[in-house]
């Protein structure tokens, strides 16, 4: 049976801990500032029309690339969650402590603020696009497609980088995890926005 640590000061505020709260700092802030990026610069190319397929394919493609390079440069920091969710995960798994997941938590949703306000003083955008139900589906339809892929995400996580016996396969996981969020975006993005990650959707909320 699976066992959840709660967790201690001395472990959360050690030396390693500390590192790896700054590399999921820098590692979502990356990741998001790609992201949101390209959906701004879409916007800024085609005048602020309506997203199509070609934009839709772009802003997915980016998320991938950017996802695939900030799992591996933290990877062997923090293990590169770059996403609360992932981190609830991993601590529901006894994979790290209640508390080291609270202040991944918080350096994950500064890390994507800070982006969008780099994002928002660079482009001088006036808005920073946020994530939101499409016309004609309800909250809850949203939510449950939400879930949905964000569970693949999850999973995809466990399988590739966090089961003990994974093997090989675990070189791949980066590469992995960057496909699954953007076959996601494609197939969520117009109809829940495809966010997967609260990171993702707090840090555009809050600017």
């Amino acid at each position: 049976m699976v066992k959840i640590a709660s967790g201690s000061l001395g472990d959360s505020f050690s030396v390693g801990s500390l590192k790896a709260y700054l590399s999921e700092f820098i590692a979502t802030l990356l990741f998001v500032f790609a992201g949101v990026g390209s959906a701004i610069a879409y916007s800024k190319l085609t005048a602020d029309a309506a997203l199509d397929p070609p934009g839709l394919v772009a802003v997915a493609v980016a998320h991938a690339f950017a996802l695939f390079v900030g799992v591996s440069v933290a990877a062997n920091i923090s293990g590169g969650h770059l996403n609360p969710a992932v981190t609830f995960g991993l601590v529901i798994g006894g994979n790290i402590s209640i508390l080291s997941g609270l202040l991944y938590w918080i350096a994950q949703c500064l890390g994507s603020i800070v982006a969008c306000l780099l994002l928002k003083f660079v482009t001088s955008a006036e808005s920073i696009p946020t994530h939101g139900v499409a016309a004609g589906m309800n909250a809850v339809e949203g939510v449950v497609m939400e879930i949905v892929i964000t569970f693949a995400l999850v999973y995809t996580v466990y399988a590739t980088a966090a089961d003990p016996k994974k093997g090989s396969i675990g070189t791949i996981a980066p590469i992995a995890i960057g496909f699954i969020v953007g076959a996601n975006i494609l197939a969520a993005g117009p109809f829940s926005g495809g966010s997967m990650n609260p990171a993702r959707s707090f840090g555009p909320s809050c600017c």
